[in-house]
Protein backbone atom coordinates (compact mmCIF):
# COMPACT_ATOMS: atom_id res chain seq x y z
CA UNK A 1 0.00 0.00 0.00
CA UNK A 2 2.77 2.28 0.75
CA UNK A 3 4.64 1.80 -1.94
CA UNK A 4 2.16 2.04 -4.27
CA UNK A 5 1.45 6.07 -2.93
CA UNK A 6 4.92 6.54 -3.35
CA UNK A 7 6.82 3.71 -5.53
CA UNK A 8 9.94 5.90 -5.28
CA UNK A 9 10.19 5.73 -1.58
CA UNK A 10 11.67 1.96 -0.18
CA UNK A 11 9.53 1.25 3.17
CA UNK A 12 12.97 -0.46 4.68
CA UNK A 13 14.94 2.81 4.28
CA UNK A 14 12.29 4.96 5.55
CA UNK A 15 11.53 2.83 9.10
CA UNK A 16 15.43 2.21 9.66
CA UNK A 17 15.77 5.94 9.26
CA UNK A 18 13.08 6.90 11.88
CA UNK A 19 14.21 4.13 13.98
CA UNK A 20 17.20 5.62 14.02
CA UNK A 21 15.96 9.37 14.58
CA UNK A 22 13.58 7.98 17.32
CA UNK A 23 16.84 6.40 18.90
CA UNK A 24 19.42 9.91 18.64
CA UNK A 25 16.24 11.90 19.90
CA UNK A 26 15.24 9.46 23.07
CA UNK A 27 19.32 9.03 24.02
CA UNK A 28 20.01 12.41 23.70
CA UNK A 29 16.89 13.85 25.45
CA UNK A 30 17.06 11.69 28.63
CA UNK A 31 20.93 12.56 28.93
CA UNK A 32 19.94 16.53 28.27
CA UNK A 33 17.50 15.81 31.05
CA UNK A 34 19.46 14.76 33.70
CA UNK A 35 22.83 16.88 32.66
CA UNK A 36 20.09 20.05 32.17
CA UNK A 37 18.54 19.23 35.60
CA UNK A 38 21.73 18.93 37.07
CA UNK A 39 23.03 22.26 35.77
CA UNK A 40 20.30 24.17 36.20
CA UNK A 41 19.70 23.24 39.56
CA UNK A 42 23.24 24.12 40.22
CA UNK A 43 23.12 27.52 38.62
CA UNK A 44 19.73 28.12 41.14
CA UNK A 45 21.37 27.13 44.21
CA UNK A 46 24.44 28.98 43.17
CA UNK A 47 22.17 32.58 42.44
CA UNK A 48 22.07 35.57 45.05
CA UNK A 49 19.72 34.68 47.82
CA UNK A 50 19.52 30.86 47.50
CA UNK A 51 21.47 28.34 49.66
CA UNK A 52 24.31 28.08 48.12
CA UNK A 53 24.75 31.61 46.52
CA UNK A 54 28.25 32.41 45.22
CA UNK A 55 28.66 34.87 43.00
CA UNK A 56 31.97 34.01 41.32
CA UNK A 57 30.63 29.99 40.58
CA UNK A 58 27.51 31.42 39.21
CA UNK A 59 29.10 33.76 37.12
CA UNK A 60 31.02 30.92 35.45
CA UNK A 61 28.37 28.38 34.95
CA UNK A 62 25.98 31.36 33.44
CA UNK A 63 29.11 32.24 31.23
CA UNK A 64 29.14 28.46 30.26
CA UNK A 65 25.75 27.86 29.69
CA UNK A 66 25.07 31.01 27.62
CA UNK A 67 28.49 29.70 25.32
CA UNK A 68 27.18 26.92 25.17
CA UNK A 69 22.96 28.19 24.57
CA UNK A 70 24.99 30.62 21.40
CA UNK A 71 26.94 28.13 19.49
CA UNK A 72 24.76 27.62 16.42
CA UNK A 73 24.31 23.18 16.28
CA UNK A 74 25.82 22.86 12.95
CA UNK A 75 29.30 25.04 13.86
CA UNK A 76 28.97 22.68 17.35
CA UNK A 77 28.89 19.22 15.43
CA UNK A 78 32.19 20.74 13.52
CA UNK A 79 34.21 21.85 16.54
CA UNK A 80 33.24 18.17 18.47
CA UNK A 81 34.28 15.91 16.05
CA UNK A 82 37.80 15.53 17.36
CA UNK A 83 35.80 14.85 21.14
CA UNK A 84 33.40 12.78 19.47
CA UNK A 85 36.44 10.14 17.80
CA UNK A 86 37.84 9.84 20.78
CA UNK A 87 34.31 8.50 22.56
CA UNK A 88 32.98 7.02 19.95
CA UNK A 89 35.42 6.11 17.80
CA UNK A 90 33.75 7.40 14.57
CA UNK A 91 32.45 10.62 13.07
CA UNK A 92 29.77 9.02 11.07
CA UNK A 93 26.51 7.15 12.29
CA UNK A 94 23.58 8.05 14.70
CA UNK A 95 26.12 7.19 18.03
CA UNK A 96 28.53 9.80 16.54
CA UNK A 97 25.80 12.55 17.00
CA UNK A 98 24.92 11.92 20.11
CA UNK A 99 27.58 13.90 21.63
CA UNK A 100 26.52 17.00 19.72
CA UNK A 101 22.76 16.66 20.44
CA UNK A 102 23.35 16.23 24.23
CA UNK A 103 25.90 19.89 24.31
CA UNK A 104 23.69 21.38 21.82
CA UNK A 105 20.68 20.91 24.17
CA UNK A 106 21.54 20.63 27.83
CA UNK A 107 22.69 24.35 28.15
CA UNK A 108 19.39 25.16 26.90
CA UNK A 109 17.01 23.32 28.76
CA UNK A 110 19.29 23.94 31.81
CA UNK A 111 18.27 27.76 31.55
CA UNK A 112 14.54 26.92 31.51
CA UNK A 113 15.19 24.90 34.50
CA UNK A 114 16.78 27.92 36.24
CA UNK A 115 14.16 30.08 35.36
CA UNK A 116 11.63 27.11 36.34
CA UNK A 117 13.42 26.94 39.97
CA UNK A 118 12.90 30.57 39.98
CA UNK A 119 9.01 30.54 39.87
CA UNK A 120 8.33 28.15 42.87
CA UNK A 121 6.95 30.41 45.48
CA UNK A 122 10.27 31.39 48.01
CA UNK A 123 8.12 30.82 51.16
CA UNK A 124 8.18 27.10 51.11
CA UNK A 125 11.68 26.99 50.19
CA UNK A 126 11.76 29.39 53.66
CA UNK A 127 9.45 26.79 55.19
CA UNK A 128 11.83 23.78 54.60
CA UNK A 129 14.85 24.97 55.43
CA UNK A 130 12.82 26.38 58.95
CA UNK A 131 11.88 22.81 59.50
CA UNK A 132 15.38 21.43 58.88
CA UNK A 133 14.99 20.56 55.54
CA UNK A 134 18.95 19.85 54.05
CA UNK A 135 19.12 20.43 50.43
CA UNK A 136 18.27 16.80 48.84
CA UNK A 137 15.05 17.84 50.78
CA UNK A 138 14.82 21.41 49.20
CA UNK A 139 15.18 19.90 45.46
CA UNK A 140 14.21 16.63 45.69
CA UNK A 141 11.08 17.29 47.79
CA UNK A 142 10.27 21.01 47.02
CA UNK A 143 11.85 22.39 43.69
CA UNK A 144 11.29 19.23 41.70
CA UNK A 145 7.73 18.53 42.59
CA UNK A 146 6.57 22.25 42.27
CA UNK A 147 8.16 23.02 39.00
CA UNK A 148 7.39 19.81 37.73
CA UNK A 149 5.29 21.67 34.41
CA UNK A 150 7.60 23.94 33.47
CA UNK A 151 10.34 21.50 33.70
CA UNK A 152 8.11 19.22 31.72
CA UNK A 153 7.16 21.63 29.21
CA UNK A 154 10.89 22.75 28.76
CA UNK A 155 11.98 19.42 28.04
CA UNK A 156 9.00 19.56 25.28
CA UNK A 157 10.34 22.47 23.77
CA UNK A 158 14.02 21.06 23.80
CA UNK A 159 13.28 17.13 22.09
CA UNK A 160 11.51 19.40 19.17
CA UNK A 161 14.63 21.09 19.21
CA UNK A 162 16.58 17.80 19.35
CA UNK A 163 14.39 16.39 16.45
CA UNK A 164 15.00 19.68 14.34
CA UNK A 165 19.15 18.46 15.54
CA UNK A 166 18.91 15.17 14.32
CA UNK A 167 17.96 16.09 11.11
CA UNK A 168 21.01 18.75 10.70
CA UNK A 169 22.73 15.94 11.94
CA UNK A 170 22.25 13.45 9.62
CA UNK A 171 22.89 15.60 6.40
CA UNK A 172 26.27 15.20 6.93
CA UNK A 173 26.21 11.66 7.53
CA UNK A 174 24.78 10.69 11.36
CA UNK A 175 21.71 9.00 10.07
CA UNK A 176 17.81 9.15 10.26
CA UNK A 177 15.74 11.42 8.49
CA UNK A 178 17.71 14.33 7.44
CA UNK A 179 20.21 11.69 6.50
CA UNK A 180 17.44 10.06 3.77
CA UNK A 181 15.98 13.10 2.81
CA UNK A 182 19.29 14.70 2.00
CA UNK A 183 21.23 11.55 0.56
CA UNK A 184 17.90 9.98 -0.91
CA UNK A 185 16.16 13.00 -1.65
CA UNK A 186 18.28 15.83 -2.74
CA UNK A 187 21.39 14.31 -4.16
CA UNK A 188 19.37 12.10 -5.86
CA UNK A 189 16.53 14.41 -6.89
CA UNK A 190 14.04 12.08 -5.14
CA UNK A 191 11.29 14.70 -4.24
CA UNK A 192 8.86 11.61 -2.96
CA UNK A 193 11.64 11.01 -0.50
CA UNK A 194 12.07 14.31 0.96
CA UNK A 195 8.29 14.77 1.21
CA UNK A 196 7.91 11.68 3.15
CA UNK A 197 10.63 12.16 5.60
CA UNK A 198 9.62 15.36 6.60
CA UNK A 199 6.20 14.68 7.12
CA UNK A 200 7.22 11.60 9.53
CA UNK A 201 9.34 14.02 10.95
CA UNK A 202 6.37 16.28 11.37
CA UNK A 203 4.54 13.62 13.07
CA UNK A 204 7.21 12.66 15.58
CA UNK A 205 7.20 16.24 16.67
CA UNK A 206 3.84 16.70 17.04
CA UNK A 207 3.66 13.41 18.97
CA UNK A 208 5.73 14.91 21.04
CA UNK A 209 3.85 18.13 21.67
CA UNK A 210 0.85 16.32 22.32
CA UNK A 211 2.09 14.18 25.27
CA UNK A 212 4.18 16.90 26.86
CA UNK A 213 1.30 19.23 26.76
CA UNK A 214 -0.85 16.47 28.42
CA UNK A 215 1.36 15.52 30.76
CA UNK A 216 1.90 19.31 31.98
CA UNK A 217 -1.22 19.81 32.40
CA UNK A 218 -2.08 16.89 34.47
CA UNK A 219 1.09 17.47 36.69
CA UNK A 220 -0.34 21.26 37.18
CA UNK A 221 -2.36 21.65 40.34
CA UNK A 222 -3.08 25.03 40.12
Amino acid sequence: MFETIFPRVRGDQLWQATLDTLYMTAFAGVATFLLGLLLGAALFLTSPGQPLANRPIYALMSVIVNVGRAIPYIILLVLLIPFTKAVVGSILGVNAALPSLIFGTAPFYARLVEIAFREVDRGVIEATRAMGGGLGTILFRVMIPESSPALVSGITVTLIALVSFTAMAGAIGAGGLGHLAYLEGFQRNNQQVTLVATAVILAIVFIIQLTGDRLTRFLDKR
